[in-house]
């Protein structure tokens, strides 16, 4: 039975329609309100499952102004659902703003669990699942794409992202720049009938992906970063940086990148460089 006035948080499938639960079923069709990030997408979730309760449009260019009019109707005692397009909401999706308020305003807000693709990514890729960061969708401009591979490179933990197919190549390719050579996976349609796990570091997957192009949304999933320091010489120096040029990377990365690995000076790889060229 539902509280009056209540926010419903709502997990609704990230593919296969059977995945969600009956209790929100329930809740879909008993509530006042149904505020949905795409109505259209919605609505196809609703007429499989025969509910017919009214929806309006939430989605991240309306939040500011939709999550004022909600908390207007949670206080007038109407309980309202919050979908997304799939998974949970607030998770890479419309959510935080009018759960923030409500929690402001001391209105009641409660969360049906359900379908989360980051976490069936992770158990499907078999990597560590003890400690884990999520981090959602990187930047899209090239800057602060780096910048935030950088700050990420040596997390201790398995790390999970989202990312759209069409950016995946160039994803994958900053990844292995900055993570090195670490197991990493690629988790496509997930619960869906082609769905597929690939496996290897983040350049072999950049390279298949090149080969194939990707379709639907992905999860990427990457082992921890482990502190294991190489011994090596100037001459180990010079050829993995010489490979790190050769796939893709300008000297001055390849050298810095080496440089870390090894856990010497960047002035002593390029010293490395220049003894090597006499």
């Amino acid at each position: 039975m539902l509280t009056k006035g209540t926010l419903y948080i709502c997990a609704t499938p990230i593919g296969n329609l059977g995945d969600i639960t009956l209790r929100v079923l329930d809740t879909l069709r008993e509530v006042d309100l149904i505020a949905a990030e795409d109505t259209r997408h919605s609505r196809k979730l609703l007429q499989h499952y025969q509910i017919s309760t009214r929806m309006i449009s939430y989605h991240e260019h309306n939040e500011k102004k939709k999550s004022l009019e909600l908390v207007e109707k949670l206080k007038g005692g109407q309980t309202i659902a919050l979908i997304s397009d799939a998974g949970l909401p607030g998770i890479s999706d419309p959510g935080t703003e009018v759960i923030r308020l409500c929690l402001t305003e001391n209105i009641p807000v409660d969360v049906l669990p359900g379908p989360n693709a980051a976490l069936t990514a992770l158990v499907l890729s078999g990597m560590p699942p003890e400690h884990f960061a999520f981090h959602g969708f990187l930047p899209s401009s090239r800057g602060a794409k780096k910048r935030s591979l950088e700050q990420l490179a040596n997390h201790t933990q398995t790390q999970i992202f989202y990312e759209a197919p069409h950016r995946l190549v160039a994803t994958l390719q900053g990844i292995s720049e900055y993570f090195g050579d670490r197991p990493a996976a690629v988790v496509r349609e997930l619960t869906k009938l082609h769905q597929q796990v690939h496996r290897g570091t983040a350049l072999e997957l950049k390279q298949e992906f090149e080969k194939s192009e990707p379709r639907g949304e992905c999860c990427i999933v990457i082992a921890p970063y482990i502190s294991i320091k190489p011994v090596g010489g100037p001459e180990e120096w010079r050829s993995e940086v010489n490979e790190r040029v050769n796939q893709g990377l300008s000297k001055k990365e390849a050298m810095k990148e080496v440089a870390k690995r090894y856990g010497v000076r960047k002035s002593e790889v390029y010293q490395a460089l220049l003894d090597g060229e006499m």
